[in-house]
């Protein structure tokens, strides 16, 4: 049996493995996590064989319960709360893990036996990660919900707090390794890591979420796989070190494509500023040009080719599938019709390969920043659609922008720009963008599912 056992984690690390790969492409991206999630029952189903379950009643209450609750949040959950709905699931991670910990730890404790090094330290270390993972996360989705302010809070000597929060949890740690029989300081101990959860991510900004949402993930598979340790559990070693790592890469990746540091998106605060008031005067002195849906849909209809730029507008408001309408209408009068997704758009990673994924838009006419960016100089017609610090040129042209160096899509390069948006309010970074104020850009007000299907209406009568 146990060999049996070891066997299926084998068959379930592959799964992961290929699952994570194929993970990388919105092609693929559905049967990757189809067999990802295969590899994952396997694993639940070996662990259960592998265990001396005294009783499976609870196992099957709690796995009827927690398949309902998954259920009913895949289907009832908006793609606009989707970087929520993930945040949450990161801290459920975390949470899991620092409870497997303490039962772990109360249950030993009790033998009065002095717990061996390596599953001591293996269950603070999972305590730490999964009480910052669980806090964090749940600040993370309250700050993406607008339960609690968006930017930054940041206030004298917050680093040096967090500092010293983190090093008493670790001494607590060293401490309780020497003497265990301390649940007092055991109990503080978690509360310290919750606090220090919490400390760690509300300084960090709107702007940086898609950062913060990869990190906290990275933090919960971290969190699982020291958890293993804790419980000899070799299948939770394996895909908890996979999230961990996949975790930090993606988090490098988005933070270059924000042209940040680890260091400056952690402890930057950015987004806590607005940008300089005489800027602003300056742009605002340029003037805007307003059109209409007639006006924008004759400049569409008889483009030969567009360019779409999505970006968390398009998710607030839901107009996925109007963007779509819109792009089957306007190959029909053979307009050659791109998408832009920049690594950043929207509040997670990938969220706007998501969002037009669920509107059947297809994938071979997705591009990235860096195969999209030289196609936009020939490009007719760019409409962009909820984008805002993205394609800002002050990222290229100011260098007193906190946005300055930010890869950013080129669509000012356009030879015309249409950008739906319900008012002239600055993006996360707090700052007036110069693309509004080009020559070539045209601004259309309101919502952009009723705009987008007002386009569609006037096209359809051309």
């Amino acid at each position: 049996m146990a060999d049996f056992i070891e066997l299926a984690y084998l068959v379930a690390a592959v799964l992961f493995i290929v699952g994570l790969k194929r993970l990388a492409s919105p092609a693929t991206a559905r049967n990757g996590n189809f067999l990802s999630a295969v590899g994952m029952l396997i694993a639940i189903v070996a662990t259960l064989f592998d265990r001396q379950i005294v009783s499976f009643q609870w196992i099957v209450v709690g796995g009827m319960i927690g398949s309902a609750l998954g259920l009913w949040m895949a289907r009832a959950v908006k793609m606009t709360a989707m970087p929520q709905m993930v945040g949450i699931l990161n801290g459920f991670g975390g949470g899991a893990s620092q409870l497997v910990a303490a039962a772990v730890w109360h249950r030993l404790s009790q033998t009065g036996v002095l717990l061996p090094t390596d599953t001591a330290v293996s269950i603070y270390a999972s305590t730490l990660i999964g009480g910052v993972t669980f806090s964090g996360s749940m600040i993370a989705a309250g700050k993406l919900q607008e339960i609690i302010p968006g930017r930054p809070v940041l206030f004298r000597f917050q680093h040096l707090l967090n500092l010293i929060l983190l090093v008493a949890g670790a001494g607590m740690g060293a401490f309780l390794l020497i003497s265990p029989g301390h649940p007092g300081l055991f109990i503080a101990m978690n509360v310290m890591a919750l606090v220090l959860g919490v400390m760690l991510v509300i300084p960090i900004g709107g702007a940086d979420m898609p950062v913060v949402i990869c990190l906290l993930n990275s933090y919960s598979g971290l969190a699982a796989a020291t958890t293993g340790f804790v419980i000899a559990n070799h299948g939770l070693i394996i895909s908890g070190a996979l999230v961990g790592a996949s975790g930090i890469i993606l988090t490098q990746i988005m933070c270059r494509a924000m042209n940040r540091s680890f260091a400056n998106v952690l402890f930057g605060g950015f987004g806590a500023q607005v940008g300089v008031a005489g800027d602003h005067r300056g742009l605002a002195a340029r003037g805007i040009r307003e059109t209409t849906a007639e006006d924008a849909a004759l400049m569409l209809g008889y483009a030969r080719s567009l360019i779409v730029a999505p970006g968390y507008g398009l998710a607030v408001a839901q107009a996925q599938h109007q963007v779509r309408n819109l792009a089957d209408l306007l190959e029909k009068r053979g307009v050659t019709v791109k998408y832009a997704i920049h690594p950043v758009a929207g509040r997670m990673p990938g969220h706007m390969n998501v969002l037009l994924a669920e509107a059947n838009v297809p994938y071979t006419q997705l591009y990235d920043l860096d195969d999209i960016n030289p196609e936009f100089e020939r490009t007719d017609v760019v409409l962009v659609v909820g984008a805002n610090d993205v394609v800002n040129p002050a990222a290229r042209n100011s260098p007193n922008s906190p946005i300055y160096g930010m890869p950013i899509l080129d669509v000012d390069k356009a030879r015309n720009v249409i950008v739906l948006k319900r008012s002239m309010n600055p993006g996360f970074a707090g700052i007036e963008n110069e693309l509004f104020y080009n020559e070539k850009t045209f601004m259309l007000f309101g919502d952009a599912k009723k705009s987008l299907t007002a386009l569609a209406s006037e096209v359809k009568e051309l």
